[in-house]
C-alpha cells in the first residue's frame, strides 16, 4: 500500500509542476503581447493558483473532444 501512495504523491507532483509551467509561460507571452494587463492585475496576477484535473474514465478521444466544444 505505501508504494501506490507514493506513486499517487509523485504523479500529482508532476502535474502540479507541469500545471505551473504552464500557467507561468502562458501569463509571461500574455504580458508580453498585451503589456496593458499589468496594471490590471499587477497584484491578483493573471491566473488562479489553484487548478482542475479530472479523468475521462476511458473516453474515446472524439467523444472527449465533442463534448468540451459543445460547453
Amino acid at each position: 500500500m505505501p508504494s501506490e501512495l507514493q506513486s499517487q504523491i509523485i504523479i500529482k507532483e508532476e502535474v502540479r509542476r507541469l500545471v505551473n509551467s504552464l500557467k507561468r509561460v502562458s501569463t509571461r507571452l500574455l504580458r508580453q503581447e498585451f503589456p496593458e494587463l499589468v496594471k490590471y492585475c499587477l497584484k491578483a496576477g493573471l491566473c488562479s493558483p489553484s487548478y482542475f484535473i479530472a479523468s475521462c474514465g476511458g473516453a474515446p478521444l472524439d467523444i472527449v473532444k465533442e463534448y468540451i466544444e459543445k460547453l
